[in-house]
């Protein structure tokens, strides 16, 4: 470099590749794709976020191969969308894309719980209720991310005994498309009590076996979900346009 010459600016790293966490143990192959798919349905890494192929590859101390396969198979799961001459980003949808997955949630859902009811025991009860006390936990910390984690697990703990394993893994993908967004974070507490109050409903006809009235209950809770989150539609940050 000439001497007087201006230093070159430090590289700064991407925001995604900021914030992605290894998890793989000493004297094991990185988990690059498991690792990815983590860190976007954290909801860290907003819709939009673009995630540059070298600098995830140096994260991983891996060649950009991995990387590029990883993001194929996080394409096709919804996760990611690719732009000719600019990249792969996390994906970004129009509101009414992702109103519609939430429809695709509250379908596939009645459907399971009816078979879930059937099949159900008291393991299954102790698992809903697990998830329901959590709930109630982070409610009362004001914690949206905890709230968010434990009605997932509320939810998933419902349908579990149904034993739909195909069902289950398109409601599970579908739930996934919409994590980005972080929709919890956007609901006021008012909003998440409401929440909390629709799956106390749920949780007392499950144990009930009472299955009309559970997916009775089901269905109205999506549409207070789907009310609420009508509040953030317009938001650029979150949506693209249309």
């Amino acid at each position: 470099m000439p001497v007087g010459a201006p230093s070159p600016a430090p590289r700064r790293r991407s925001v995604f590749a900021s914030r992605l966490v290894s998890t793989h143990a000493e004297g094991t192959p990185p988990r690059v794709i498991d690792d990815m798919r983590r860190a976007i349905l954290s909801g860290e890494e907003p819709p939009g976020t673009l995630i540059p192929i070298d600098e995830v590859a140096r994260f991983f101390g891996v060649s950009p191969i991995p990387v590029r396969e990883a993001l194929k198979v996080l394409l096709g799961e919804g996760l990611v969308e690719h732009t000719p001459r600019v990249g792969y980003a996390v994906a970004k949808l129009t509101f009414a894309e992702f109103r519609e997955l939430y429809d695709v949630r509250a379908a596939l859902e009645s459907a399971a719980l009816r078979a879930a009811v059937g099949n159900a025991g008291p393991a299954d009860d102790e698992r809903v209720l697990t998830a329901h006390e959590g709930l109630a936990r982070a409610l009362a910390a004001g914690d949206e991310r905890a709230y968010h984690e434990q009605s997932r697990l509320f939810h998933d703990a419902l349908i579990a005994p149904a034993g739909m394993r195909r069902l289950v893994h398109m409601y599970r993908s579908a739930w996934n498309i919409t994590e980005p967004a972080r929709p919890m974070a956007r609901v006021e507490h008012d909003g998440r009590h409401a929440f909390y109050d629709d799956h106390d409903r749920m949780l007392a006809a499950f144990v009930a076996r009472d299955a009309d009235t559970l997916v009775a209950e089901s269905q109205a809770h999506y549409r207070h979900l789907t009310d609420a989150l009508e509040g953030f539609a317009d938001d650029l940050d979150v949506f693209l346009p249309g």
